[in-house]
C-alpha cells in the first residue's frame, strides 16, 4: 500500500523546485463573541514550524469548555506555559515580516489577529490570506478530500495550531503535484 508520509515529499520538492507558501492556524478559546487566540502555529515556505502558547490577557475572559475539548489546552496551562501577547505579537513580525501568509479560517483567523496586535499595541507586518486564494480548480476539487486523508495517515492531532498547519502545508503540497487524493494507509485508517 502507498505511503504518503516519507520522504517523497522532499524529493518532489527538490526535483521540481516547488516553493511552498507560509501557512497559519490559530486556536482560540472559544468561537464567540469576545473569543481570543491562544495559540498559533506557523510553517513556513522551508517547512520548519514555530508555535506560540498565548498567556491569556487580562481583559480576555471568554472561555468556552468544548474549545478546550477540542484542542486540548486549559485557561489555567496557558496562564503558566503561554507567552505574553506582545512577546507573540513581536516574534510573529520578526518572523513573517513583509511575508503573505494562508490561512483555512481567514475569517476567523483575521479577526483573532487582529485581536492579538490590538492588545499588544501593534500593526502587523505580515498578510494574511485565504488558503483557497492559491487554489485552481483541480486543487479546490480535491482539497477537502486529500484534507482528511493527510490528517489521517499523518497521525498529526488537528485542532492544536502547529499540526493544522502542517496539515495545510501537506495538503497543499499534495494538491499542487497530484490529481486525485492520496491513498488512506493501513497505519493510520480507523478500523
Amino acid at each position: 500500500m502507498y505511503l504518503y508520509f516519507n520522504y517523497k515529499d522532499v524529493h518532489i520538492m527538490k526535483t521540481t523546485s516547488i516553493t511552498l507558501p507560509t501557512f497559519l492556524d490559530i486556536e482560540a478559546s472559544g468561537l464567540g463573541r469576545g473569543s481570543y487566540p491562544i495559540e498559533i502555529g506557523i510553517v513556513s515556505e522551508r517547512q520548519q514550524t514555530n508555535c506560540f502558547l498565548i498567556r491569556p490577557d487580562v481583559a480576555w475572559l471568554h472561555w468556552d469548555m468544548q474549545a478546550e475539548q477540542l484542542h486540548g489546552l486549559s485557561r489555567a496551562y496557558l496562564q503558566q506555559m503561554g507567552l505574553a501577547v506582545s512577546t507573540v505579537a513581536e516574534s510573529l513580525n520578526q518572523q513573517l515580516y513583509g511575508k503573505t501568509v494562508y490561512s483555512d479560517g481567514w475569517a476567523k483567523d483575521y479577526v483573532w489577529l487582529a485581536c492579538l496586535f490590538e492588545c499588544a499595541g501593534m500593526s502587523p507586518r505580515f498578510r494574511l490570506e485565504s488558503v483557497y486564494a492559491l487554489l485552481s480548480e483541480q486543487q479546490l476539487a480535491i482539497w477537502e478530500a486529500t484534507k482528511q486523508v493527510v490528517i489521517q495517515n499523518s497521525g498529526l492531532k488537528p485542532h492544536r495550531a502547529c499540526a493544522d498547519a502542517l496539515i495545510l502545508q501537506k495538503t497543499y503540497l499534495w494538491t499542487l503535484t497530484h490529481d486525485t487524493p492520496p491513498l488512506l494507509t493501513t497505519t493510520h485508517a480507523a478500523a
